[in-house]
């Protein structure tokens, strides 16, 4: 697992690129998106993640937002009802930021292919997506798109087979993308 402080690091440029691409950067992007970029991308953040309520959640990385609030690194936003809070950069952010250039270069490749792919999309689009990704990592070996998106709808039974089945191909493609980026 990596170092906190390089964690932040990596957290707080993945908010600002998600705010970059028009997310509105609630706990619900941050979440999905910490979710894509260390399991799809491979950066060793060291969060556990668990399939949850609306799809893959890190108790871990809740506790670490509430710990960086903390510390002034993260600012919470209010927004109109009916709408949870923006997650943004607090006060402090900038100057650790500044302390870690080398970790920024390294994983920014990573971390703007997240923020461009999730950063536009709704909640329950990232529910999909994220649930989606779960799927396919827990059997790598069944690649067949019809039966991975029936074990999304089983387990969200919310979520149409239709858009179970979109959204694995989705995210088939977000994977065959991410293997350019992740060899370069």
């Amino acid at each position: 697992m990596m170092e906190r402080n390089r964690r932040a690091v990596i957290l707080l440029d993945l908010i600002e690129q998600l705010r970059d691409n028009l997310s509105w950067c609630g706990e619900t992007h941050i979440q999905k998106a910490t979710y894509f970029l260390q399991e799809m991308m491979q950066v060793p953040l060291g969060f556990e993640f668990i399939l949850y309520k609306h799809g893959p959640f890190s108790f871990d990385l809740a506790d670490e937002i509430t710990a960086m609030r903390a510390d002034n690194l993260l600012k919470v936003q209010p927004q109109p009802y009916p709408y949870r809070p923006s997650i943004l950069p607090g006060k402090a952010s900038e100057s650790l930021m500044k302390r870690f250039p080398k970790t920024l270069k390294k994983f920014r490749p990573y971390i703007a292919f997240v923020a461009e792919k999730l950063g536009g999309k709704k909640v329950n689009d990232l529910e999909r997506l994220a649930t989606a990704l779960y799927v396919i990592l827990e059997n790598e070996s069944d690649s067949n798109v019809q039966s991975q998106a029936q074990r999304v709808h089983k387990l969200k039974p919310h979520i149409p087979i239709e858009e179970a089945i979109e959204a694995v191909k989705t995210v088939d493609e977000f994977l065959k993308e991410s293997k350019v980026i992740l060899q370069a």
